[in-house]
């Protein structure tokens, strides 16, 4: 597989995730199955994704162009271009890329993209849980929906 960071071929279309006001963006996939990597073109005032931590699955983020903002448990700072930064799995590694940029930022975010995976949505209290790499194959939950192992057994 070849794709070229800084041509417009390769974005694919709009998925169910850009439909929010807020996280507008485009998206070409650089990576295969077992490695995901993924360029982000983020829109002044957009971002990624909620705030969110992956269980089971580390990421890193590249800043490829602009200088959009990174918000992580220590707070939010702006990052240029050629900043890479870790994110481990679990609460420590929670993150969410916004751009409060007048111009489009890009970002290209690498993972390990492991299944199944799960991810936690830190402001909204709730868990993705993913098995397969469908649309139809993840599920969100509350994560005070808790109930006993034994329950319905």
């Amino acid at each position: 597989m070849h794709i070229h960071l800084f041509d417009e071929d390769g974005w694919l279309p709009r998925t169910w995730l850009s439909e929010r006001p807020g996280f507008e963006w485009r998206r070409k996939r650089v990576a295969g199955d077992h490695l995901g990597a993924s360029l982000y073109a983020l829109p002044p005032g957009q971002a990624t994704f909620p705030y969110h931590y992956e269980l089971g699955n580390d990421e890193l983020l590249v800043v490829v162009a602009g200088r959009p903002t990174l918000r992580t448990p220590e707070g939010e700072r702006e990052l240029r271009p050629g900043d890479c930064i870790h994110f481990p799995s679990g609460e420590s590694g929670a993150h969410q890329v916004i751009n409060r940029s007048a111009d489009e930022a890009r970002v290209l975010l690498v993972s390990n993209f492991s299944l199944p995976r799960a991810a936690v949505q830190v402001d909204s209290r709730k868990m993705m849980i993913r098995w397969g790499v469908g649309a139809d194959e993840r599920e969100w939950f509350p994560l005070d929906a808790s109930t006993d192992y034994w329950a319905g057994e």
